[in-house]
């Protein structure tokens, strides 16, 4: 089937020069060029959007669809039909929780396969930074892999074992030779309380409070300092994943003073919630880093709005419900990871319109920061002439509020169940064609394995 061609106007389109009245030209299932409001072209037929927003696809640079090997966590089908009906066009895929994880170019092969067929947009990929597997990096660069992940600290998978300062010099060595990204789950192991969960009893094992202590913020701060020395030593580019405290942003902007080729983001469950509002056994809130004090959630927002953070991304991190220990309430137990990614673009929003932020800026945020990471930025993140016209519809000042059931993820257990929101995607465009129409996902799946350039 032919890529279609059409006009889209709306009186408030993102694009990267501003928000404005304008009508976007879709030729062949790219954008052709954003022309006047009030002159579409007459051989194309035209969708109105009247006043809703009109912004480039969302792009998320850091999904776990846990596929294959564990599908039963997600799936690519259920997280790419997620990411349709919440505007996320395009995912970038980590490279854990699969089995097997994407080391090796086997990996890379069954993660391949895995996706024939499933994907409801397009998805691209990580590779994995592990001890012993050094030799590997080369091939899944050449394999097309967008750049590589590693974890400092232990990642709660044994297939997926952290690296320390002894590993990743040379990875950030070989790495900087091929030029690609290496992102970076930021705690130093040593900084924290592994064994806390041990030592506590059932009341003391219920308590966030008692999850947080174990992973201090000074944990993140210090791994970034090591990275950053590494990355000054080798040339290597890295990208600080999941930052979630002050201390984190400050040891970012250490590291960018000194010349540090440096990027980072941070996540919607650090930018919507704060620790002091979690209860006892609300073990849907668990994740690593912890969520961290208001102070910290508000220096996180000051950060972004400063440009000290780059890009805010779901870490979507979902598991079959009782992975979340629901039932007990145990913090040392449960499973540290939130589903959001159909959420993303809401939370986002929400939290920055009442900060005042515009459309644009989030756009920047949501958008053209990760196709940019993702080495994706000439095909995806923004409305411009010649890239894939991946589009999300949708009504910044419309309130709803989140129902599970109407969510597409596997397991929709989600801490963000009944809290009201801003910002409802009303369509989705994927290289032009209808991803989501306001009810359900369209279509068979259209979507395409992403690779490096």
């Amino acid at each position: 089937m032919p890529a279609p061609s059409f006009a889209l106007r709306s009186r408030r389109v993102v694009t990267p020069e501003g928000v404005r009245p304008a009508t976007v030209v879709v030729r062949e299932g790219r954008f052709e060029r954003v022309g006047p409001w009030d002159e579409p072209p007459s051989e194309l037929p035209l969708d109105d959007a009247g006043d809703d927003a009109v912004s480039p696809g969302v792009v998320d640079p850091h999904v776990h669809a846990n596929d294959p090997g564990r599908a039963d966590w997600e799936g690519l089908d259920h997280a790419t039909r997620a990411a349709a009906a919440g505007g996320v066009t395009a995912f970038v895929d980590m490279p854990l929780n699969s089995l097997p994880p994407t080391t090796t170019a086997a990996g890379l092969a069954a993660k391949r396969a895995a996706a024939v067929g499933r994907l409801a947009v397009d998805v691209g990929l990580w590779g994995g930074v592990v001890p012993g597997h050094l030799d590997e990096l080369p091939a899944l660069w050449e394999g097309g892999v967008l750049g590589f992940k590693a974890f400092l600290a232990p990642s709660g998978v044994d297939e997926f074992p952290a690296v320390g300062e002894r590993e990743l010099r040379p990875a950030m060595a070989l790495l900087a030779g091929l030029g690609a990204p290496l992102l970076v789950h930021a705690e130093l192991p040593e900084r924290l309380d592994e064994g806390w969960g041990e030592r506590a009893d059932a009341a003391g094992r219920r308590r966030h409070a008692a999850w947080l202590a174990s992973r201090p913020a000074a944990a993140e701060a210090e791994a970034v300092d090591l990275v950053a020395r590494l990355a000054a030593e080798t040339g290597a580019r890295f990208h600080v994943v999941h930052a979630a405290s002050a201390d984190a942003v400050e040891a970012v902007r250490r590291a960018r003073a000194a010349g540090v080729a440096i990027t980072a983001e941070t996540c919607p469950h650090y930018l919507s919630q704060d620790a002091g509002s979690i209860p006892d056994g609300a073990t849907l809130w668990k994740c690593a880093p912890p969520i961290r004090g208001r102070a910290h959630r508000d220096a996180l927002w000051a950060a972004l709005l400063a440009g000290d953070l780059d890009l805010v991304a779901s870490d979507h991190s979902p598991s079959p419900p009782a992975g979340k220990q629901l039932a007990s309430g145990d913090f040392a137990a449960a499973w540290g990871g939130i589903s959001s990614l159909q959420l993303l673009l809401p939370l986002v929003w929400t939290g920055a319109r009442e900060r005042g932020v515009g459309l644009g800026r989030l756009a920047r945020w949501l958008s053209a920061a990760p196709a940019r990471l993702a080495g994706l930025d000439h095909r995806k993140g923004a409305i411009a002439s010649g890239l894939d016209a991946d589009l999300v519809v949708w009504d910044p000042e419309a309130r709803f509020r989140v129902e599970a059931e109407r969510l597409y993820h596997r397991h929709p257990t989600t801490p963000y169940a009944g809290r009201e929101l801003a910002g409802a995607v009303r369509r989705t465009y994927l290289r032009g064609t209808a991803a989501f129409d306001g009810e359900r996902v369209a279509g068979p799946p259209r979507g395409e394995l992403l690779t490096r350039g």
